[in-house]
């Protein structure tokens, strides 16, 4: 007998997919490095001012500047995860081509509102760079904080095409194995992958005295 092959729409998509992983992961990462050296800045600004009577200058300017890359960095790695908040009263009760369905009208929606934030998003950015804009109290320039925001909604939207082209896939033999498609987990497999996480591997609390 012949053997099937996938088609090659959907090894594309599987490539795109895995290519994208380790950008996403990183601008998590960088996510995750502006929070921990925001925390440091503060641990820091509280020393200087309290014991030394010395506050950073322009403490309140890098707090600032740092919310971009907090706030945004991380959103495309979460979509992929399914991280997001979701409302799934209804679609939690669907399944098969209807289920599919309405995942990518939804993604097609989340793809309009992220692509008008990219287009305003880069305009703003390029009137901050054309005008030398800084901020109030120390003069950072601004324009790179806020280039972080097309930069990180383009990495969102191509995450969001990601789902769109899976949900269509899905939608067209729901049979197939799901690419690009965050898992929907219901409230039990949620409390079952927190646990397995807390407890090393555990998923069931009676056989933790035995493991």
């Amino acid at each position: 007998m012949p053997v099937e092959t996938e088609p090659k729409s959907t090894n594309r998509l599987s490539t795109v997919d895995r290519a994208m992983q380790p950008i996403e992961d990183f601008a998590n990462l960088m996510a995750a490095a502006a929070i921990f050296l925001l925390m440091l800045l503060g641990c820091a600004q509280i020393f200087m001012r309290s014991v030394l009577n010395a506050p950073i200058s322009g403490y309140i300017d890098m707090v600032e500047l740092s919310m971009a890359s907090m706030a945004f960095l991380g959103a495309a790695y979460c979509q992929r995860l399914g991280a997001h908040i979701r409302m799934e009263i209804l679609v939690g009760n669907l399944k098969g081509r209807w289920l599919w369905s309405v995942e990518a009208f939804g993604t097609l929606v989340a793809m309009f509102i992220i692509g008008v934030l990219i287009w305003y998003g880069w305009g703003h950015f390029l009137r901050s760079y054309s005008l030398g804009d800084t901020t109030i109290d120390a003069e950072f320039p601004v324009w790179p904080s806020k280039l972080l925001v097309p930069i990180a909604f383009s990495l969102w939207f191509i995450r969001l095409s990601i789902q769109l082209v899976g949900s269509i896939r899905l939608f067209v033999d729901p049979s197939r194995e799901p690419i690009g498609i965050a898992k929907i987990l219901d409230v039990e497999e949620v409390a079952k992958d927190e646990i397995k996480e807390a407890f090393g591997g555990i998923t069931d609390l009676n056989d933790r005295g035995t493991s």
